[in-house]
């Protein structure tokens, strides 16, 4: 990878901080956005060439965008607030959204962007903080062909499948909202069959073991609950992401007029475990909500 290709991760998080670092390795120059202190003295010790509170000072050298935040509120307002990015970046840099939105917001993004002639990518991303970590996520995106051809460098680093989902800004981010449905639903279910083990006294660590070996297991199950086991809840993605998501998943449903039982479900339990002090622990907490069990502790 050519050294003069650069650009900008805002929201260093797991899965942003794992970006910034892909991209790194893969010899693009990197820059990184953060109001977290330590986050940005992690990227710039792996490696970035500047890190900042905002892209005003290094926006001109930049030939692409990535933006890592958690909502559509957070990506209008490190794009379009006071400081956004979106007024300091050259005309025709492409920006990349891998947040997690509502098609709705994602168009209202685009066009908020074209204000300012700068393309768009809905490229919502997925595969955990390890994955991000190794440069192995999956993207899921929409957008016009010029704009993934603008984001191949960055695409080849941080990624391992790209799916296109067409040029349509919205359907990239639906596709991730469909996904997060079945996330939550495993994540939930895992939660509750892990449970039912613990009231019949079942150790959790040989249950977790049967389940990872034996047909009922999934990614979440097996990356989730390992957590519980563990007794670890510290936050990888928290309880309230997945209220977010969710309520992403429930609303697209609305419009669609379509139900959605499991799905409901599964939300009311992460809401129950938000509203019971949990909502920023790891989304594995949303087991906390069943009474009369013991859990293990922390080791």
């Amino acid at each position: 990878m050519s050294q003069q290709f650069s650009l900008a991760v805002i929201g260093l998080g797991s899965m942003g901080m794992g970006a910034a670092k892909s991209a790194i390795r893969a010899g693009i120059t990197t820059y990184g956005i953060d109001l977290n202190e330590a986050a940005l003295a992690d990227l710039k010790a792996a490696g970035a060439k500047a890190v900042g509170k905002d892209c005003r000072e290094f926006a001109s050298e930049l030939d692409a965008v990535l933006v890592y935040v958690v909502n559509a509120a957070q990506a209008k307002a490190v794009l379009f607030g006071e400081n956004g990015g979106a007024q300091y970046l050259k005309a025709n840099t492409p920006v990349m959204v891998s947040a997690t939105i509502s098609a709705e917001d994602a168009k209202a993004i685009e066009k908020g962007l074209a204000e300012f002639q700068l393309p768009m990518l809905d490229a919502p991303v997925s595969g955990g903080s390890i994955k991000a970590n190794s440069g192995e996520i999956t993207i899921m995106a929409a957008g016009k062909p010029a704009t993934f051809a603008q984001l191949q460098p960055v695409l080849e680093a941080i990624a391992a499948k790209v799916y296109n989902i067409g040029e349509e800004i919205g359907l990239g981010s639906t596709v991730k909202i469909v996904h997060q449905l079945l996330a939550g639903v495993h994540i939930a279910a895992g939660a509750e069959a892990m449970a039912l083990a613990a009231k019949a006294n079942i150790p959790l660590d040989v249950m977790y073991d049967v389940v990872i070996n034996a047909a009922g297991n999934s990614w979440m199950f097996e990356n989730r609950m390992k957590h519980v086991v563990d007794g670890d809840y510290s936050p990888k993605s928290a309880v309230d992401i997945f209220v977010k998501d969710l309520n992403l998943v429930r609303d697209t449903a609305k419009e669609l007029k379509f139900p959605l039982p499991l799905a409901s479900t599964a939300l009311n339990m992460f809401v129950e475990a938000s509203n019971k002090g949990y909502g920023r622990e790891d989304d594995s907490a949303v087991i906390k909500i069943f009474s009369g069990i013991e859990l293990p502790k922390a080791k």
